[in-house]
């Protein structure tokens, strides 16, 4: 037996539809409908499921900034350092070096904020990894050496995603 009453759309009242939140139970239309593996869900359940899981407090900010520019500043100043006295063989120590020091990188900041997450953090700690490496590359840019410059700048294209996909935890 079918329902013969209109339903709308809770954000949309001028949209009829038949597709109910999974959560909720209320009506929405299928521009509203955010699809799950079990159901499609509203997108006030979606944003209510996604700050369950961002357990970031306003300090782990600072220490994940503070802790990704410092480190961040000492491995480029040594990825410049091996570009100005070793030559050509610095790429790959560059290379290396990024990716080595983007593991230990990510690992300390995550025992810094505890293994607490939040997007924004994910992207602080980021941010963080590209402004430590900003007064080596403008030294470099500025002292007009230029070759140099590469190997910092190899660093940050490899240590960059590597922090940010160890901290927010992607498996690649």
């Amino acid at each position: 037996m079918t329902d013969s009453t209109l339903n709308y759309c809770y954000v949309h009242p001028t949209r009829e539809t038949s597709l109910r939140c999974k959560r909720c139970d209320r009506f929405i239309c299928t521009s509203c409908a955010r699809p799950s593996p079990t159901g499609y869900v509203c997108r006030d359940c979606v944003r209510q499921h996604q700050r369950a899981f961002d357990t970031a407090v306003w300090y782990d900010y600072v220490a994940g900034f503070a802790t990704t520019f410092f480190l961040s500043l000492i491995a480029s100043a040594i990825a410049a350092v091996a570009a100005m006295f070793i030559g050509f063989y610095m790429i790959f120590i560059a290379a290396g070096l990024g990716a080595g020091a983007g593991v230990f990188i990510a690992n300390i900041t995550l025992r810094a904020i505890q293994r607490r997450r939040s997007k924004p953090l994910f992207a602080v700690c980021t941010l963080g990894v590209l402004l430590g490496a900003l007064p080596v590359v403008l030294g470099l840019f500025f002292i007009g050496n230029m070759f140099a410059l590469i190997g910092p700048v190899i660093y940050l294209v490899i240590a960059t995603p590597t922090v940010y996909t160890r901290i927010s935890g992607i498996q690649l």
